[in-house]
């Protein structure tokens, strides 16, 4: 048998050399498309995107006044894996009660002893809604580490923009907005219904979710099992789902030199364009991030209030 013909040996350094270039691609894109796309996506709303719908009225929902209240709490704990929440719920008071005061919103914000201590505190969300939804037409659910970066947007131009009408009495019970995992439970909007308490009843009701040391506690893991499973009909009746993530749940990572924004950005760009925070968006949440505190403090400066 003849014997293999040996590859000449200059051709394996110039191998070697072509795998450390190809290793170095991931690299060069962390950190060069992040920053490039940091320009464009603090402009997105300038550049032509419309988070509200171009056809939403900025007045209250038709019939009488409507009864709206924001609903947060913190457990003011470090969370795990060193997320905290520390000091959330004192950073954002101010901002969250100036807009409420100027749109006549009711405003709960629970302290950390509203938080039930069996389960991560993520889920005491449900139970803060369930005892509120008596007390108002239309409840919005807020995580603490979040922020009104545009206060002109009212409540109401969110809703018609998302249902399509204002009618009140025909309106879906629960808006929600997604992101490139699916629905997301940190910044919804749910009504005064019997469909709308049976839903928190059956989110709580879960606890085959529940997660304990973990930066996901499961809550949202659940709210994502429960909208899967709805019928067509009962989707269709009771859900809305809002078809810009910008219309309420901005994201400011998207814009941030890190694998989770690459990744996001190469494989769901049209989805981060969706929900990626820009300048003019109505709220953004420091979903996913560590330092809650320091973002807080950063994007107040940025806004003009401290």
């Amino acid at each position: 048998m003849a014997a293999r013909p040996r590859r000449p040996t200059h051709v394996r350094p110039r191998l070697r050399r072509h795998r450390r270039l190809f290793l170095l691609i991931p690299l060069l894109l962390l950190f060069l498309l992040p920053p490039l796309s940091a320009v464009i996506f603090r402009r997105a709303n300038s550049l032509g995107r419309r988070c509200l719908s171009v056809t939403a009225p900025h007045t209250p929902l038709a019939g009488r006044r409507l009864s709206f209240s924001i609903v947060t709490l913190s457990d003011e704990s470090r969370g795990a894996r060193g997320r905290s929440f520390r000091g959330m719920l004192n950073a954002t008071a101010r901002n969250r009660r100036a807009y409420a005061a100027v749109h006549g919103y009711g405003l709960a914000v629970l302290p950390p002893e509203a938080v039930d201590r069996s389960r991560p505190p993520a889920w005491s969300k449900v139970l803060a809604l369930r005892a509120h939804l008596h007390r108002h037409h239309w409840l919005f659910w807020n995580d603490a580490d979040t922020l009104v970066t545009n206060p002109d947007i009212a409540l109401e131009t969110i809703l018609v923009s998302v249902i399509g009408h204002s009618d009140f009495h025909t309106s879906p019970d629960l808006i929600l907005t997604e992101d490139i995992n699916g629905v997301n439970s940190g910044l919804f909007f749910i009504r005064r219904s019997k469909w709308s308490e049976r839903f928190l009843d059956i989110w709580w009701n879960h606890t085959s979710f529940v997660q304990f040391g973990s930066t996901k506690s499961g809550d949202n893991f659940a709210l994502k099992h429960i909208i899967d499973h709805l019928s067509p009909e009962e989707m269709q009746a009771h859900v809305r789902i809002a078809k810009m993530q910008c219309l309420f749940n901005s994201y400011p990572w998207n814009w941030m030199a890190m694998w989770k924004s690459l990744h996001a950005l190469i494989f769901h760009p049209s989805t981060t364009w969706k929900g990626v925070y820009s300048d003019g968006d109505f709220m953004v949440h420091f979903a996913g991030l560590d330092d809650k505190r320091g973002w807080t403090s950063r994007i107040l400066k940025e806004i003009g209030t401290t």
